[in-house]
């Protein structure tokens, strides 16, 4: 079943599609992003030399580091008048890459998601449980109105709290579940715990699984303790949210919705783009964004594309899961973190030092985060009731801003190894 019938579309209409909409972006962007205009203006380049889809070489590249310093809407192309939704990160040093959305935007995130869901199989008669985070992220509102769009129930459960999550998928019927691939083994670890035919209980049918990379042995994993089909979505908030790619039941690479995100591949090193099939980080152009649109985003993402149809009779790109970072963030159950944001939040802490150590590792399939903290001299040798106050500070600034649970293990003065170069913040055992 395909939501959109432009899914199956010919090679070249599509093409012609992403030419057409790629040349209304590129000029307005030139017109109403001074940060855009100045970066044309820089290299000699007018939105009329922009004549073909190989020509979107000639395009400025976008990073995060833009967004931040033009924070919060200095990127935006309409007045606030216009923007009907504002979405964010969790933000570094207290300023978050914030993302706009106006009603036309609204439409096509919709559209978007409504062809994840189909591709999924559900329909109007499915009762949808959404497992994920409501508020500043775009994954719960995402899946929530792309589950109105086509006419399903949906269940704003939001993040946490598994018994309860639980109760609510065997109560309510659920049939689709949207979560973390993580949490939903998680939640089908306690629900065993019922006894070995707890499967009964539930109704579900298919997933719907993102928000953080995930082996192919995770996703058997899941689809075989829920016994449902599993199907990967793809997305980031400063594109749209989830909704630019996902799985079918054909085949683990992600089908790209090229009508709306134009796809590169590009060595992180030269910028250059990389043949179809070779791997390099993944650049993304939104194609008809009206609120904030950006060129080349460049997304950190590790992936490669082919443009072989698939046995589904989508005929757009596909995309092979995301296979690591170009950059050191790392991604905790679904939320991203960088080691900057955890400095941020130790810089502020009284008691401390800035010398400390991240340690990821999973424990069965949940990420663990353990960060060591080296304490000043002087908390030392005080007593064990101030560590633990400065413990907790941490714990809930962690949580509290960047959305993360660790466990802060506060260590001596000067325990933590030392290097002459750059200092080793991270081991990430999960690597292992």
């Amino acid at each position: 079943m395909i939501w959109n019938e432009i899914e199956s579309a010919r090679r070249e209409d599509i093409e012609a599609t992403q030419l057409s909409r790629l040349k209304d972006t590129v000029e307005r962007v030139y017109s109403l992003t001074p940060f855009y205009k100045e970066k044309f203006n820089e290299i000699g380049l007018k939105p009329e030399d922009i004549t073909s889809l190989t020509d979107i070489s000639k395009l400025p590249f976008t990073t995060k580091k833009d967004l931040r310093a033009h924070y919060p809407f200095g990127l935006f192309t309409v007045p606030m008048s216009e923007v009907v939704r504002v979405h964010s990160s969790s933000g570094t040093t207290g300023k978050p890459t914030v993302v706009g959305y106006t009603k036309a935007d609204m439409d096509v995130w919709d559209e978007v998601m409504a062809r994840v869901f189909t591709m999924a199989g559900a329909t109007s008669e499915d009762i949808v449980h959404n497992g994920y985070g409501y508020g500043l992220f775009t994954g719960g509102l995402g899946f929530h109105n792309g589950a109105e769009k086509i006419g399903a129930t949906i269940i704003p459960a939001s993040g946490g709290m598994t018994d309860r999550q639980l109760m609510l998928m065997r109560d309510f019927g659920a049939t689709i579940l949207a979560a973390t691939p993580t949490f939903s083994l998680h939640m089908a670890e306690v629900a065993k715990k019922t006894g070995s035919n707890y499967l009964k209980d539930y109704k579900l049918k298919a997933g719907i699984f993102g928000a953080e990379p995930t082996s192919s042995g995770l996703k058997k994993e899941v689809a075989e303790a829920w016994g449902i089909d599993y199907h990967e979505v793809y997305g980031l908030s400063e594109i749209i949210g989830p909704g630019v790619a996902c799985s079918c039941k054909e085949s683990e690479l992600l089908h790209v919705f090229e009508d709306h995100f134009y796809f590169e591949i590009i060595d992180s090193e030269t910028g250059e783009i990389k043949p179809e099939g070779e791997r390099g980080e993944l650049v993304i152009t939104p194609l008809t964004k009206q609120a904030l649109p950006l060129l080349r985003y460049r997304t950190g993402d590790i992936t490669s594309i082919t443009k072989e149809p698939c046995k589904c009779g989508r005929t757009m790109l596909r995309m092979e899961s995301i296979v690591g970072r170009a950059d050191d963030m790392l991604i905790i159950s679904g939320v991203n973190v960088y080691p900057s944001q955890i400095e941020h939040v130790i810089a502020n802490t009284e008691g401390v030092t800035l010398n400390y150590q991240i340690i990821a590792e999973k424990k069965g399939h949940l990420d663990k985060l353990e960060i060591h903290v080296e304490v000043s001299d002087e908390i030392m040798s005080d007593s064990l009731g101030e560590m633990a106050i400065i413990k907790k500070k941490i714990q809930s600034a962690l949580l509290n801003n960047l959305y993360i649970n660790a466990n802060v293990i506060l260590v001596q003065p000067r325990s933590l190894a030392r290097s002459e170069g750059k200092a080793v913040r991270i081991i990430d055992k999960r690597k292992d």
